[in-house]
């Protein structure tokens, strides 16, 4: 009887490592919503520079996912992972010690830029530690830590703005950077992708691509839709978008991100549910944690607390959901976490219209929640990595990322419009008036994903015998993907 493989010492020690990482660069994404009237009251500034201090983490995050998982790739997963994790510990400091608003909006495009460098790496590296066989189950644990730190932002960030003080938010990050250090030199196993030269002209076109469509989407809301900074971001990030496609798939030698990876149906469907996840996520727990504060009158930390239904989930279920993916595959509980969330967030809209506020009534609808988005993090990340070959995972996982920090960024300024179209802060009224229907289209996007999710194929199952473990092993040999030596990568 074969032994069932089990997580050795080396796994062990590379999934807390790259879990509490990716649980800082997450976190990071909205901890400092809920600490923006302290820093003001302390720093000054307007309203522009309040925005700033959020989008400065997420452009330089988003823009620059790509670069990170290829530097990787290139110079060592291990050897860029630490050079990505000292950056935003460095740029954590620096935000605790800003002396004025601008200095703080830098230090935060710093920590984007090593959050950046760092999280593609994270997915790479437990995937070359971690048995094959064990990887739902690590990628669940993984999944689960990395949605918790999103979710929580604003209940961390609240607590310690309340109970010390807006550079806490900051300054925590330092000590834990300072133990990953040297746990990751010792711990973590080095890998490579594909041993070539970088492509610069790629990397610009869609590092600058994806820089035009974040910067336009962050400023659509408070600078209008049709500004001609927003149009020209959106506009000119497309056409450098649409020239990176064209060149990586006639003109580069050593393509960034190889086209004929969207060939792969579990990859092309994939991170379109990612993106639509993202976007129905984002936008609306931005406007719920606004809800129970403005509507609800609960504090920073004690809305946050009241999220936890929701946000602690993540624990509980993405490791449940990962260990039964090894079993039965990836997309049906994908598929029914997308349609769990997308059908919570319509009940909370429905909970919510008419402008009254009952916490208790809203409870089972957080709840549903939090099982959706649980079921959809770990097999995601699974089903990601098992569709393209062991050289290309860095760059996947990189993709994967920036698609998902896309569509935050498109969810926050789409159900933001349409909250302010619709409503506003002018009472409760107006701003359940904006909410509804701003969470009826958050619901729809993760619809969409949920049917997106749909076109994963199945898994097949492994024919028994000898003629299978060849083919496994010819398979390995040749570095095809594991999804497409499973049937579940094709068209």
């Amino acid at each position: 009887m074969t032994e069932k493989p089990v997580l050795g010492r080396t796994a062990i020690w590379t999934l807390v490592i790259v879990s509490v990482a990716s649980f800082m660069a997450a976190l990071d994404n909205l901890v400092v919503t809920t600490a923006l009237p302290s820093i003001r009251e302390e720093l000054g500034g307007g309203l522009s520079d309040l925005e700033w201090t959020v989008s400065a983490y997420t452009l330089s995050f988003a823009v620059l996912l790509m670069f990170g998982a290829a530097l990787g790739d290139r110079f060592g997963r291990r050897r860029i992972f630490l050079v990505g994790l000292a950056i935003f510990t460095a740029g954590s400091a620096g935000a605790a010690l800003s002396p004025e608003i601008g200095e703080l909006i830098a230090a935060r495009a710093v920590q984007g830029v090593g959050a950046a460098v760092m999280m593609p790496l994270t997915l790479t590296l437990l995937t070359a530690a971690v048995p094959e066989a064990k990887r739902g189950m690590a990628f669940g644990i993984w999944s689960g830590v990395s949605g918790l730190a999103v979710a929580a932002g604003p209940l961390i960030g609240g607590s310690l703005t309340e109970h010390f003080s807006w550079q806490w938010i900051f300054w925590v990050n330092v000590p834990v950077g300072l133990v990953l250090l040297p746990l990751a030199f010792r711990r973590l196993g080095e890998s490579r992708g594909a041993d070539r030269a970088l492509d610069v002209p790629g990397t610009a076109l869609v590092s600058l691509g994806m820089f035009g469509v974040v910067l336009g989407l962050i400023r659509g809301n408070p600078d209008g839709w049709t500004s001609p900074l927003v149009l020209g971001a959106l506009i000119g990030g497309a056409a450098l978008l649409a020239a990176f496609v064209r060149y990586e798939q006639r003109g580069a030698a050593h393509p960034m991100l190889p086209m004929r990876l969207f060939r792969s149906r579990t990859f092309s469907a994939v991170n379109a549910a990612s993106l639509l996840m993202y976007l129905g996520m984002f936008g609306s727990i931005f406007l719920i944690s606004q809800y129970l504060q403005g509507v609800g009158g609960y504090s920073p930390q004690e809305a946050g607390i009241r999220m936890l239904p929701w946000t602690a989930m993540p624990l509980l279920v993405s490791p449940i959901a990962g260990i039964v993916s090894d079993r039965i595959g990836g997309r049906p509980i994908v598929v029914a976490g997308l349609a769990l969330q997308a059908v919570g967030l319509a009940l909370f809209g429905l909970v919510a219209d008419g402008g009254g506020f009952d916490y208790a009534a809203q409870v089972p609808v957080i709840v549903i929640c939090g099982i959706g988005m649980s079921l959809y993090f770990g097999p995601t990340a699974q089903l990601v990595m098992a569709s393209v070959r062991p050289k290309e995972q860095g760059i996947a996982s990189g993709a994967n990322n920036a698609l998902r920090e896309v569509g935050g960024a498109l969810g926050v300024a789409v159900l933001s419009a349409v909250f302010s179209a619709q409503g506003g802060y002018q009472s409760a009224q107006a701003f359940a008036d904006g909410l509804v229907p701003a969470l009826y289209v958050g619901a729809a996007a993760v619809g969409a994903g949920a049917l997106a999710a749909v076109l994963i194929p199945r898994r097949r199952k492994a024919a028994a015998g000898p003629a299978a473990g060849a083919a496994v092993a010819a398979g390995a040999a040749t570095g095809q993907p594991v999804a497409d030596r499973a049937g579940a990568g094709r068209v």
